[in-house]
């Protein structure tokens, strides 16, 4: 029978009425306290959400049910600062190494030939030393640095006393510049993008700012940027306002954003197919044929872009006249005599010239057509799939894929190029597919693995492990020994408190167990190269042979990673944002 009881009504008379929503609860109660003694994990709404019940979910979990999340994001940016500030305590880039001292010199550098001399030489002056070789905009971003600087001190910016100048103070200051660049182009396009997908997917607050924090927690660009010392944020920082624009089908301004980002860095060019095949598709295909309007906006943001980037390097070129001008700047941003790659780097030509020499056997000429063959057949791929289908949620895994064939096959290739794919990779921390999630993290592992020998040279070894550690514990890579083998205290949240004490967080590993044994293995092997590289001193006629295995396992799990990633393209193209 049904339980009924009796409520008093207005007049004071009584009613009788069906309790089904309590006998409801009773039974729902019934079956999670059935759940919990069985050890099995409730099955909810927020246990769907990204790197749920991970140390990064239990710390903001608190704020869930905030109306507004304002505070949630105020305490991820300050977190986000706190770990930047730590990591430039330390040493950088060629740190008490004279007579070049390192990319921390070659920045002051920049900074002070860009004020003391016309721009008619900014490309011209002391090839020798730290000649300038990026586009305009870097040499106006040092301008602007470097007359900020010299409003505190004057000297730390002396063209030519200056050089080398290591003091404390410029330490500081230099620090502060990337700080707030960073700050300023990178984060707000991070928290942008991540709240326009999550909207679009019906994912809760808490959930978008959890995938922020895991963003902007990737450790290879904190470590470059902040440890290093470098600008990288501002290019990666344009290129997310160019997918943010996107996104809004601001077609004009998301060109202009993109330029922009190639005239700070010309490694951006790495994104450049897929950017024109989805514009170009937007214009004449999508979702009508020939959009004239469209298509004349766009190109005409992007010639007046180019314009007012390379117009004074033309206009100011002083007795070299403005077309020599222009080509030199060019020849030093496309540095082809240095060579197929530079230093020990991860990708096709490093790790298979230790088996077969090509500067022997090709002059530079057929390596650079070689390469250029090798990249476009790599990448045309992805460009056809988002000229064919061009859809919002396919341009992060086009990117990656793009990116990642210019890295393991383009000319003239450095280790930190890396952070090109690992841009449009770490940004699928936006995925709520734990299959996705973790091989995104795997790829962070491993691309900041082949950045060991780099990072390990600038002293920055501490920094290293401690950003490693700390990214992968926040984001669940640790759950295997998680609350089992450690204190309450060290699972702190309240979501681990709701599921019951024997509950087991997941591990953040694909469903595969194929991909399980690889990315295992590869942890392994990673921990392996670590081990001979800290206690074991490589053989005398092999000095680079720690770094030569470092290389080679991060090329081999690049390539398995970009064959999965066009996988996932391709199967996407029938999915829609849901299913990220």
């Amino acid at each position: 029978m049904v339980p009924k009881k009796k409520t008093l009504m207005k007049n004071g008379s009584t009613s009788t009425v069906t309790s089904s929503s309590s006998q409801k609860s009773k039974v729902e109660d019934t079956k999670k306290s059935k759940k919990m003694n069985n050890n099995q994990p409730l099955e909810t709404e927020t246990s769907k959400e990204s790197f749920y019940a991970s140390p990064l979910y239990d710390f903001l979990y608190p704020f869930r049910p905030a109306g507004s999340q304002w505070m949630t994001e105020y305490i991820i940016v300050l977190f986000a600062i706190i770990i930047r500030c730590a990591v430039g305590l330390g040493p950088y880039s060629g740190f008490n190494t004279p007579p070049m001292f390192g990319d921390f010199e070659a920045q002051r550098h920049w900074m002070e030939i860009t004020q003391y001399l016309p721009i008619s030489q900014w490309y011209w002056f002391d090839l020798q030393y730290w000649g300038l070789d990026y586009p305009p905009l870097t040499a106006f971003h040092s301008y602007l640095c470097g007359k900020i600087g010299s409003f505190f001190q004057p000297n730390w910016f002396t063209l030519g006393d200056s050089r080398g100048y290591e003091g404390q103070d410029l330490k500081t200051f230099m620090r502060l510049t990337v700080l707030a660049s960073e700050s300023l182009c990178y984060i707000p396009a991070v928290v942008y993008f991540t709240k326009w997908l999550g909207k679009r997917r019906n994912q809760s607050p808490i959930g978008q700012f959890i995938a922020v924090a895991a963003i902007l927690f990737q450790p290879s660009l904190i470590l470059i940027d902040h440890g290093h010392f470098q600008f990288n944020s501002v290019m990666l920082g344009l290129t997310v306002y160019t997918l943010n624009n996107l996104l809004d089908e601001f077609y004009a301004f998301a060109a202009v954003c993109f330029v922009l980002s190639i005239c700070f860095k010309q490694m951006a060019l790495y994104y450049s197919p897929i950017f024109f095949a989805y514009l170009l598709s937007k214009s004449l295909f999508h979702p009508r044929l020939f959009n004239i309007p469209r298509f004349a906006a766009i190109s005409f943001a992007t010639i007046c872009t180019f314009a007012s980037m390379f117009g004074p390097i033309y206009f100011f070129g002083g007795e070299n006249g403005g077309i020599t001008n222009l080509l030199q700047s060019i020849k030093r941003i496309f540095p082809f005599a240095r060579g197929i790659f530079e230093d020990k780097v991860a990708n096709f030509w490093c790790v298979t010239n230790v088996i077969f020499k090509y500067k022997a056997n090709f002059t530079q000429e057929q390596l650079q057509l070689y390469s250029l063959i090798l990249t476009i057949i790599a990448f045309l791929p992805a460009m056809l799939v988002i000229l064919l289908y061009p859809r919002k949620y396919l341009l992060l895994y086009a990117l990656s894929a793009c990116s990642m064939s210019f890295y393991l096959f383009s000319f003239q290739v450095h280790e930190k190029t890396i952070l090109m794919p690992l841009l449009p990779i770490t940004l699928l921390y936006t995925s709520t597919d734990r299959n996705v999630l973790s091989r995104v993290s795997w790829m962070n592992n491993i691309g900041l693995f082949t950045l060991w020998p780099l990072l390990k040279k600038d002293g920055l070894s501490l920094q290293y492990w401690v950003c490693l550690i700390l990214s992968n514990w926040l984001i669940g890579n640790f759950s295997f020994i998680t609350p089992r083998f450690l204190p309450k205290v060290l699972t702190p949240g309240p979501s681990i408190i709701q599921l019951g004490e024997n509950y087991r967080r997941p591990t953040l590993l694909p469903s595969n167990w194929i991909w399980k044994v690889i990315i295992v293995l590869s942890y392994v092997m990673m921990g392996v190269i670590h081990f001979v590289d800290y206690f074991i001193e490589p053989p005398s006629a092999y000095p680079d042979l720690w770094v030569i295995l470092n290389c080679t396992l991060g090329f081999g799990c690049f390539v398995l990673f970009w064959l999965w990633n066009y996988y996932k393209l391709f199967s996407m193209t029938k999915k829609n944002i849901h299913q990220l």
